[in-house]
C-alpha cells in the first residue's frame, strides 16, 4: 500500500520549487549586491534626517550595500538631493544585521609626514638633509608677522638644536649661494619697512619700483660679496620669473597653507608667529619619535627687571636772605 504521509511533503517541494521559492531576506537585514529591504532603508533614512535636519523637501537615495573592511559591516552610498542639486555620495558603515549605522573617515598614515614637503633644491640652515628634524617655511618676505618669527625663532631653533634641525627656503640667489641667500632674507625681514620707499620722495611713499630697485641692490650686492655669477644672477632678476613662486604657492595650497608664516616641522603644519616654547615643544616630540633625547625643557627667560626711578636731587635750603 502506498504510504501518503511519504508522498505528501514530496508533491509539497515539488510544487514550491515549480514555483521558484526562494529563502527570504529578513526585513531589516544588509546584503552586498542586494537593495535594503524597505523597512530597513526606512530606518536608515529617518535617521539620517533626523541627525542632518534635512529640509522637508529634500530626497535621500541609498545604493545597493557594498562590501566593506570592517567584518561585519557593509558600506552603502548615500545621496541626499533638494531643489534639483545632489550632494557627493555619502559613504556609511551598515551592519549586517541591520541594527547600527556608523561612520568614519579613514586616512592612510602609512608614508612619513616628513616627507609631505619636499625639501629638494632649497637653501638650508641648520644641519644636514639627513637631520633628524626638517623645518619647511613658507614665509613672505613682506609680512611683518613674518619678519617677527624669523628674528626671534630662527635663531633660537639654530642655538637650541644645532645639527639636528634642517631648514629650507628657495629663491634666484640661493640657486648659487645658500649663505647669500640667507643674508638676503634677514636683510630684508629686517628693513622690510624701509623697501618700497623712495629717499628723494618728501611723503616716504612706497613704490614698487622703489622695491624693485632697491631689491635687486641688495641682492647683487650680496651676490658680489659672495663672489657668485654674476651674468646668471643678473640674467635671474631680468628674467623676474615667478614660475617658482607659482608652483610654491600651489604645494602651499595643497598643504592647507592659507596664510604666513607657515612652518611644517616634521610635516606637522604651524600657522602664525607662535611663541617659541610651542615650536619647541613640536620639535621635542618629533625628536622623542626618533628615539632622540630633546634639550633640556626651554625656560622662558624672566624679563628684564624694571630700572629704579633715579632719587630726586637734593634741595639746598636756601639761605637768610635770599
Amino acid at each position: 500500500m502506498l504510504n501518503l504521509r511519504c508522498i505528501t511533503p514530496l508533491l509539497l517541494a515539488s510544487t514550491l520549487a515549480s514555483f521558484g521559492c526562494h529563502a527570504q531576506v529578513p526585513a531589516t537585514t544588509a546584503v552586498v549586491g542586494q537593495p535594503l529591504p524597505p523597512a530597513l532603508a526606512r530606518r536608515v533614512e529617518v535617521l539620517l534626517r533626523q541627525k542632518a535636519q534635512l529640509p522637508p523637501d529634500s530626497s535621500i537615495h541609498i545604493d545597493v550595500p557594498t562590501a566593506s573592511d570592517i567584518p561585519g559591516y557593509t558600506t552603502i552610498a548615500v545621496t541626499f538631493s533638494n531643489n534639483g542639486n545632489s550632494s557627493r555620495p555619502a559613504n556609511f558603515l551598515l551592519s549586517a544585521d541591520g541594527k547600527t549605522l556608523a561612520q568614519f573617515t579613514k586616512y592612510d598614515i602609512s608614508a612619513d609626514p616628513r616627507t609631505l614637503v619636499s625639501a629638494d633644491g632649497r637653501p638650508a640652515r641648520g644641519g644636514p638633509a639627513t637631520a633628524p628634524v626638517l623645518i619647511v617655511g613658507f614665509d613672505d618676505l613682506e609680512c611683518p608677522y613674518c619678519a617677527r618669527l624669523h628674528e626671534s625663532i630662527f635663531p633660537l631653533l639654530l642655538q637650541r638644536y644645532g645639527d639636528k634641525v634642517h631648514i629650507v627656503y628657495k629663491d634666484c640667489l640661493g640657486e648659487q649661494s645658500t649663505p647669500g641667500y640667507w643674508n638676503v632674507v634677514d636683510y630684508i625681514h629686517a628693513h622690510a619697512s624701509e623697501i618700497g620707499t623712495d629717499p628723494t620722495d618728501a611723503k616716504k611713499d612706497k613704490t614698487l619700483a622703489s622695491a624693485t630697485a632697491q631689491l635687486d641692490k641688495v641682492t647683487r650686492d650680496q651676490g658680489q660679496f659672495q663672489k657668485i655669477d654674476a651674468a646668471k644672477l643678473d640674467a635671474c632678476l631680468a628674467k623676474q620669473d615667478t614660475a617658482a613662486i607659482e608652483a610654491s604657492k600651489k604645494v602651499g595650497t595643497a598643504l592647507g597653507v592659507e596664510a604666513t608664516p607657515s612652518l611644517f616641522i616634521n610635516g606637522d603644519k604651524i600657522d602664525g608667529a607662535v611663541p617659541v616654547e610651542f615650536i619647541f615643544s613640536i620639535i621635542d616630540d618629533a625628536l622623542r619619535a626618533q628615539n632622540i633625547t630633546p634639550p633640556p625643557p626651554y625656560v622662558v627667560p624672566a624679563p628684564p627687571a624694571p630700572t629704579p626711578a633715579a632719587a630726586p636731587a637734593a634741595v639746598s635750603p636756601a639761605k637768610p636772605g635770599k
